[in-house]
């Protein structure tokens, strides 16, 4: 979270994420989320852990309390969720955790933060943009928010600008590097997506 900057992996099979992660990192991104929907996430994780190991790697798409305690236990330094769940929010939490549930109303947001979350997850974003984020801290300016879903490389100093701690970035990011794309291609969107967040940080 430390770059303000964590990038989503979906892949085909969890085989294919060691290349990708390593390409991130060494292009600066370091926090890597690799989601439960990829099939062999939580087998692969301690590898991927163990080859890359500058980087923060946390699981993403945990919607029980059964796949976090898994992705805790595999290693995984954070857990993110496109839900509140107070069960997997506790999880997190008794294992010295982070977690980023995701919200969208200000109910949710509100209730996501009270239960602990280490910052909410605003989603969809695309759907609502950043002056939502700006609205949000008007009643709420104690909320550690970041944006996920649909945001792109262009639009990542509008959200930083808004009071976001960090960006999600998953396709506009990743592109075709799991289907024979350019590392190099990656690599240079990575460096994009962090010159995004200093230039939203400048203003």
């Amino acid at each position: 979270m430390r770059t303000g900057v964590i990038a989503v992996l979906r892949a085909a099979d969890a085989r294919l994420y060691e290349p990708v992660v390593k390409a991130l990192a060494e292009s600066g991104v370091l926090c890597i989320e690799l989601t439960m929907t990829t099939p062999g996430t939580i087998e692969i994780l301690p590898q991927v852990i163990a080859a890359v190991p500058e980087a923060e790697i946390g699981v993403g798409t945990v919607l029980t309390a059964h796949d976090a305690r898994a992705a805790l236990g595999a290693g995984a330094r954070f857990l993110v969720s496109p839900t509140v769940s107070p069960e997997v929010i506790d999880i997190a939490d008794s294992f010295g955790a982070a977690i980023y549930p995701g919200a969208l109303t200000p109910t949710e947001v509100h209730a996501a933060w009270e239960r602990g979350a280490t910052a909410v997850k605003v989603f969809p974003a695309m759907s609502v943009g950043s002056d939502y984020v700006r609205q949000l801290a008007g009643p709420l300016p104690h909320l550690l928010t970041l944006p996920s879903g649909g945001v792109t490389l262009e639009e990542i100093p509008e959200w930083i600008r808004a009071g976001c701690i960090a960006v999600s970035l998953g396709g506009p990011l990743i592109g075709d590097a799991f289907t024979g794309g350019s590392l190099d291609a990656l690599k240079e969107r990575a460096r994009r997506a962090l010159a995004g967040v200093v230039k939203g940080k400048a203003v």
